[in-house]
């Protein structure tokens, strides 16, 4: 029997909704009269959040000078939308973590996924993009529809897994055959579940076929050549046996010159350990 992506999530109920501390950060954010100070306490309240924060605050991500030693010196920082997108970025991890290790390596998954997010991030950066971590979290969840398959049609995506290889076909193109829908339309429909910007919606719904869309062409054709070269670098794995092609109207939408990408591997080179640490999950 085929299933579209809302009948699957609503076999979902784990992953139903965001982390508590999220929307707490998130309604600060969009609250106009909300001060650093006061986003900095509720962060504060959560000691695990506050340090990797902090961490990621010092990392080779950002690349500050000097020391930054304090939560409301990282929200003045770093800013307050961007950091509230770095926090998802770090409670979504956190959401999938437990996933049984026999179906899928998880490990793998985040580092492509990561690999991705880099990529993406450092393209938005060269062209001048504003809130470049947005973009960041773009590449963290292209492909999070794969771990939702996973918990609720296992066998199927092993099926689907094991005929992309035997047949060489793209996995996305096996799971419209096999199941009904791809991982791509069942994350664009968590994320708008989950009340995200339709910006994160319609670039992971339409990652794969970047020329599907119509309200953010710009961000989806981002998401789409950082997929290429995460995939290309060959980090971690996301579970698709082949590297997708790369939309040429994609490439040419970002408008970047080809000789960026020497030095846009060498970024990714230089972030991922810190990137790997900070987002990465155990297990």
């Amino acid at each position: 029997m085929k299933l579209d992506a809302e009948s699957i999530l609503n076999q979902s109920v784990r992953i139903a909704s965001l982390p508590t501390i999220f929307n707490r950060i998130n309604d600060a954010v969009e609250d106009p009269e909300c001060s650093f100070a006061e986003l900095s306490k509720i962060i504060g309240g959560d000691p695990v959040l506050s340090a990797r924060l902090l961490k990621l605050a010092n990392s080779s991500f950002f690349g500050f000078s000097s020391q930054i030693e304090t939560i409301t010196h990282a929200v003045t920082i770093i800013g307050m939308a961007q950091v509230r997108d770095l926090v998802l970025a770090t409670t979504v991890t956190d959401h999938f973590k437990g996933m049984p290790r026999k179906l899928f390596n998880m490990k793998l998954f985040w580092m492509h996924s990561i690999a991705c997010g880099l990529a993406s991030r450092i393209l938005a950066t060269y062209r001048h993009e504003s809130n470049v971590e947005r973009y960041y979290v773009l590449g963290m969840f292209h492909d999070l529809g794969r771990l939702v398959f996973y918990l609720n049609l296992a066998d199927r995506v092993q099926e689907s897994l094991a005929l992309a290889e035997s047949e060489k076909q793209l996995l996305y193109q096996v799971e419209r055959d096999r199941i009904g829908c791809d991982h791509a339309e069942l994350g664009g429909a968590l994320l708008k579940r989950w009340k995200l910007p339709g910006s994160l919606e319609e670039a992971v719904l339409c990652h794969h076929k970047p020329s599907d869309a119509t309200r953010y062409p710009v961000e989806t054709a981002i998401l789409h050549v950082g997929d290429i070269i995460a995939h290309a670098l060959d980090v971690g794995f996301s579970g698709d046996p082949l590297i997708p092609a790369l939309d040429r109207e994609a490439w040419e939408r970002i408008d970047l010159p080809s000789s960026l990408l020497p030095a846009i591997v060498g970024q990714i080179d230089q972030q991922l350990p810190d990137a790997l640490q900070l987002f990465c999950p155990e297990d």
